[in-house]
């Protein structure tokens, strides 16, 4: 296992360092300088990957378009009919029960991801199983190439499993490194990792857009 994103990119913890500002009105979107608020609207920059700042209407700007940068979506989804069993879990080779994956188009392959008091963790185990996972669970989960994953929380006596947007799934990475105390965490880390999936069921219920806010690391 390595710490980090992908080979030769920044680290999204470069991106939360960056978002980690003295105060909101420092941040700025990066194409017209735009003050933006701590919930604000994020690129995935395909030849970079990095997560870049957006403001309301530069993001409109990228809605449906294919090209350098992808928009990343908002709405989280739940996927209460999908199950990843032991065994299969298993066989990812994970060392936690709270990962996420998600397809790399310049790759072409799906990167498995978990977090780590170091930050993002890449698990450099194959997924050649994943498409079969897939089918095995009747094909009821879609992703977007590089800017949704499939974020699976096991910590809890019944499996959850979300469609979400990447920047939230890094949201929650820098929550754990930015909490987590010991060997074990300590108690506000996983207190923080709760709140975070009540946050976000809440979200999905109402349905609001699920947003991502400054992480400060």
């Amino acid at each position: 296992m390595k710490p980090g994103f992908l080979a030769g990119a920044e680290s999204p913890f470069a991106t939360l360092r960056r978002w980690a500002q003295p105060s909101a009105a420092t941040e700025s979107c990066e194409f017209c300088n735009t003050s933006l608020g701590e919930e604000h609207r994020h690129l995935f920059e395909l030849a970079t990957r990095k997560l870049i700042c957006v403001c309301d209407p530069c993001a409109l700007r990228f809605e449906n378009v294919v090209g350098r940068w992808k928009l990343i979506p908002r709405d989280a989804r739940a996927v209460p009919g999908f199950q990843i069993t032991d065994p299969q879990w298993e066989s990812l080779a994970l060392p936690i029960q709270l990962a996420f994956f998600f397809e790399n188009s310049t790759l072409g392959k799906v990167i498995a991801m978990y977090p780590s008091p170091a930050g993002a963790t890449e698990s450099l185990l194959p997924l050649a199983n994943w498409q079969e996972l897939m089918e095995a669970c009747g094909g009821n989960v879609r992703l977007q190439p590089d800017v949704e994953a499939l974020l699976a929380n096991r910590l809890g006596p019944i499996p959850r499993y979300w469609v979400a947007p990447i920047d939230l799934c890094f949201e929650l990475v820098g929550l754990m490194r930015l909490h987590w105390r010991g060997l074990s965490g300590g108690e506000k880390v996983w207190g923080e990792v709760e709140g975070f999936f009540g946050r976000l069921e809440a979200r999905a219920k109402a349905g609001v857009p699920a947003s991502c806010e400054t992480v400060h690391v």
